[in-house]
């Protein structure tokens, strides 16, 4: 049978993974009257909930006697590392773009990536349905991004299609006939080569590893493309180290082939396609899986390098352990290990108490998705701020700058741009419309400005503004960047909550709780209206006295108290707070619970 390997890339939010299940369910992956869920491939919780694509995933289709295996990437810069990975593994990409907003960031990352690999792209302009959609436009933008990008003759000289991937069809015209996608699986086996690996059957088994993965059943499995040679379930093969090094040797106990939404045991891989390995128990991503001939690892990606940093700790606040099961900093260590094992984008250290880890990664979005699946695994953690990791470079200290891209309506750009280029010491690169009342702004800006940005910018442009960013390069540190404003409101007691003392303290603040909920010293429970923090106490109740008169009882009307998700209570602590999470609750505290070891602490850090 034919073989064809390819990776769907785009900017987030373009389609890509609605594409492919049109893809399944039109090669008939899936029986007529058979059940699927919207957006199949998204099978984790977290990327249902929140509607886009975290990890890679791979499947497969048959089409007029050709298997096509199809990775479906993601599209947030954050998740970048597994993309990096991927676009390895494929022989050609089809880079979707949204023909309305044209290429995006993430567009340029991925794309980018494929262009250095010599991948040539097949482009498909999605949602040319929507009423604001210029597919012409966005075709002119992909070509200038492709010549920008360094692509030599053959990759400008690309084939496009136009779609509805929501519709379910593709055609070459925009006046075509709308029906069904057999023009893009015609294209993809006519413009896509087939693995160059098939020629080399004959030679020594090599597989490089470029995904991590559990099995309740099989145990440790690694998933990549074997690039020579052949493998039967039962043979005996090593892993080798990116530096050579041997690691194991392990018998193969299965082996999975993608077919459909699923995985299928296979007697024998060959080279050129895409399988899952079962019986390693050491081996892992970036690892060579090859014979006991073969001494010489394959070369493999090297990743782009992390920019922000995060400490985990024990959860030591006076609530620990009512929630979660998993409290100790050996279990934790355990989990950020295995995390750092199967993501390559993320790397973990310990810090010199052993209390808390270092947890460094490429974003505040892949750090907040590792807490949450942490949190809804069980786990108690304490969060400090994001940190931005800067490097030192011939006597210069060099921070990371993000190119951030927003589109936003005319009446809220000025405000925007005072915001970006002054506090947060951000450089305007260009300005343009952006369609009907839209302006489109693209600047440089240091990745210390934008943490805590994304909640005031929605504030800023009334929740219709979109922001995406992705890294651009390293450069001289820009000096100080002024951060939270206002101070907080701290309890001074341990306990239940009271209305009417949340009433009375709605004068110096906005509530971050309500009533009833518990409360601690050193937790804060609301912002204050002016710069300094301030201890006060939410458990006191009304003085009850013997004399009635008319309105003394009246019941008392909070304002709805302010509550964060994890992200915003991440980028809104100081250096001083951390984020106390647990399965059910997300506080925010002092990292020193005491008052006066609060003071001594401040008066140290001077």
């Amino acid at each position: 049978m034919d073989l064809r390997n390819i990776a769907i890339i785009a900017h987030v939010d373009h389609g890509k993974t609605t594409l492919v299940d049109e893809l399944l369910k039109q090669s008939g992956a899936f029986r007529e009257n058979q059940a699927v869920a919207e957006r199949a491939m998204d099978s984790n919780d977290i990327e249902r909930e929140r509607g886009i694509t975290i990890l890679a995933k791979a499947t497969s289709v048959e089409w007029k006697g050709t298997r096509i295996n199809i990775v479906d990437t993601p599209g947030h810069a954050d998740f970048g590392g597994e993309v990096e990975r991927i676009l390895s593994m494929v022989d050609g990409v089809v880079l979707l773009v949204d023909a309305a907003e044209g290429p995006m960031p993430q567009t340029k990352f991925v794309t980018a990536k494929a262009l250095a690999l010599g991948l040539r792209p097949i482009v498909v302009l999605n949602k040319v349905d929507k009423p604001d959609a210029e597919p012409d436009r966005a075709l002119n933008e992909v070509f200038d991004l492709f010549a920008n990008l360094g692509a030599d003759d053959d990759q400008l000289d690309f084939p496009h299609l136009y779609a509805s991937g929501r519709s379910g069809w593709a055609d070459a015209t925009l006046d075509g006939p709308r029906k069904g996608l057999d023009a893009l699986f015609k294209l993809v086996v006519n413009h896509v080569p087939a693995p160059r690996q098939i020629k080399r059957q004959g030679e020594d088994f090599r597989m490089l590893a470029t995904t991590l993965g559990a099995d309740p059943f099989i145990g440790r499995i690694l998933t990549g493309r074997v690039e020579s040679g052949r493998l039967k379930t039962g043979a005996t093969v090593q892993a080798i180290s990116r530096i050579g090094q041997k690691i194991e040797q392990f018998r193969v106990s299965k082996i999975l082939a993608f077919r459909g939404l699923g995985q299928q045991e296979i007697p024998e891989a060959i080279a050129g396609d895409i399988v899952t390995l079962a019986g390693m128990s050491k081996a892992t991503v970036s690892d060579t899986i090859a014979a006991l001939a073969v001494d010489t690892p394959l070369p493999a990606q090297p990743i782009d390098p992390p920019t922000i940093s995060v400490t985990f700790g024990i959860n030591d606040s006076p609530l620990a352990g009512r929630d979660g099961k998993k409290v100790q900093s050996r279990v934790i260590r355990e989990r950020l290990m295995k995390e750092a094992e199967s993501n390559v984008a993320i790397k973990v250290t310990d810090t010199p108490g052993g209390d808390a880890f270092e947890v460094a990664g490429r974003g505040e979005l892949q750090m907040g998705v590792l807490i949450e699946n942490m949190r809804r695994e069980g786990f108690e953690l304490s969060i400090s701020r994001p940190q931005v990791l800067l490097r030192e470079q011939d006597g210069v200290t060099l921070e990371p700058i993000e190119e951030v891209t927003i589109d936003v309506d005319d009446e809220y750009s000025g405000a925007v741009i005072e915001k970006i280029t002054g506090a947060r010491k951000g450089e305007l690169v260009e300005m343009k419309p952006a369609g009907t009342g839209k302006t489109r702004i693209i600047a440089h800006v240091p990745s210390r400005g934008l943490i805590g940005y994304h909640g005031e910018f929605l504030t800023d442009t009334r929740g219709t503004g979109v922001l995406n960013r992705v890294f651009h390069d390293w450069a001289p540190h820009k000096g100080a960047i002024e951060g939270r404003r206002a101070g907080v409101l701290i309890s001074m007691e341990a306990g239940e909550a009271v209305a009417y003392a949340l009433w009375n303290l709605e004068e110096r603040g906005k509530m971050f709780i309500g009533p009833q909920e518990k409360v601690y010293q050193g937790m804060i429970i609301g912002e204050h209206a002016r710069e300094n923090d301030l201890e006060v106490n939410p458990l006191k109740g009304k003085k009850l006295t013997n004399v009635r008169a008319s309105g003394t009882d009246e019941a008392v009307r909070l304002t709805p108290a302010t509550i964060f998700s994890l992200e915003q209570a991440i980028a809104y602590i100081n250096d001083d707070e951390l984020v106390e999470v647990t399965p059910n609750a997300i506080r925010l505290r002092k990292r020193h619970l005491d008052p006066h070891e609060r003071k001594r602490a401040a008066r140290a850090a001077v």
